[in-house]
């Protein structure tokens, strides 16, 4: 019983730990990296598909990411969705290469996504408090029902406690990671 509540709670917070990788992903540091056009919706022949299944994304240099288009008649659709997406791109049609140049970020620009940033990860917080609260009602139910003992319950709901510190430490290890990323010129 206490195991089944134990490992439902571990996957809803590595769910939600990979959520939090998934998120800071989309948030643009001075870096490129070919995962940042994932979520552009390209309009394919009246589908939103994601640029990365038209077209092959890669890094040309340090601050260029290169579209190649598998189909030569979606370069000027691929190049108005990254134009016309959240991350303040100017892409450039270069024979049947698009260059999306990275400009580099100003300060001011950095500490807001800083923000977004931390944002997102005590959302995530407040997600894994969330699941301790549920996993530990859960327990109380089963005790409730006489299914576990009370020794039962409160070793159990040490064990969801050490979960829930262990997966708060990584989103703080994530979170200083990429605040670092956003801080580096």
């Amino acid at each position: 019983m206490i195991i089944n509540v134990k490992k439902s709670a571990e996957q809803k917070m590595q769910k939600s730990l990979e959520a939090l990788k998934t998120d800071l992903s989309k948030v643009r540091s001075g870096r490129p990296h070919a995962g940042l056009l994932d979520h552009v919706l390209v309009d394919y022949y009246g589908t939103p598909t994601p640029v990365s299944q038209v077209a092959n994304v890669n890094l040309v240099d340090a601050r260029t990411i290169g579209v190649v288009p598998w189909d030569k008649k979606m370069a000027n659709a691929i190049e108005k969705a990254i134009r016309n997406s959240d991350l303040g791109l100017n892409p450039v049609s270069v024979n049947e290469m698009i260059r999306v140049p990275m400009p580099p970020l100003t300060e001011e620009r950095r500490r807001d996504l800083t923000k977004v940033v931390k944002h997102e990860a005590e959302a995530v917080r407040v997600a894994m408090r969330n699941i301790r609260r549920d996993a530990n009602a859960q327990l109380k139910d089963l005790l409730k029902s006489k299914e576990i003992s009370e020794d039962d319950e409160r070793r159990g709901e040490d064990e969801i406690q050490k979960l829930t510190d262990h997966y708060i430490a990584e989103i703080d290890k994530i979170l200083q990671i990429k605040e670092a990323e956003l801080m580096a010129v």
